[in-house]
């Protein structure tokens, strides 16, 4: 495993955003559930909280650590910035609600709306920490050890109707010559690549 991926952060990030993600979605729809569910998805959401909140930790210090190892130029580095601003932001609120629930239930106390409101804000500042820590793979290439190459010249991709993508008889029919008065491709767009690879819509 660490010879795939850099590090591991891109591990334990995935159980904070599904734990987080999970128990702000409780805590907002519980109110609305009848009882005995309505006691039963409270400890869930609880629980997915304190749970999310303590491997958020971890989660943070592989950041930190992929953050000052992580190969990278400089547009990258603003966007890698970015992303760890809204991470400390996201862990800040979500380590104080955890400390807000965890206060309020040895008091037996019931979370008001007050705590909902918060979660659903620290929810949405970890939906903006996630998109762009997925912006750093998915637009920067960070921690991509290598990329996909062409199949050589000439591949193509065609898109047509019967949803068909490289099969047998797309590549027997769809290489077949076409006169100028069977269709007519002006103006369709194309993206080909320098080494020919090309996207037929």
């Amino acid at each position: 495993m660490p010879e795939i991926i850099p590090n591991f952060h891109p591990i334990f990030v995935h159980f904070t955003v599904a734990l987080l993600t999970l128990s702000v979605g409780l805590f907002v729809v519980t109110p609305f559930v009848k009882s005995p569910l309505k006691e039963q998805w409270l400890t869930v959401a609880r629980w997915t909280l304190w749970f999310g909140a303590g491997i958020t930790i971890i989660t943070g210090i592989a950041g930190l650590h992929a953050y000052n190892t992580v190969a990278h130029d400089t547009p990258s580095h603003l966007a890698m910035t970015e992303h760890r601003n809204w991470a400390i932001v996201a862990m800040a609120l979500f380590f104080a609600l955890a400390a807000w629930s965890i206060i309020w239930a040895r008091k037996g106390k019931a979370l008001g709306l007050a705590f909902v409101i918060c979660m659903v804000i620290a929810g949405g500042v970890l939906t903006s920490t996630a998109w762009h820590g997925g912006e750093l793979v998915y637009r920067y290439g960070l921690g991509v050890m290598s990329l996909p190459k062409s199949e050589g010249a000439g591949h193509s991709h065609s898109h047509g109707d019967g949803g068909s993508h490289g099969s047998s008889n797309s590549e027997e029919k769809g290489h077949a010559e076409t006169s100028d008065t069977e269709m007519d491709f002006s103006g369709m767009d194309e993206a080909t690549s320098d080494d020919g690879h090309n996207h037929e819509h």
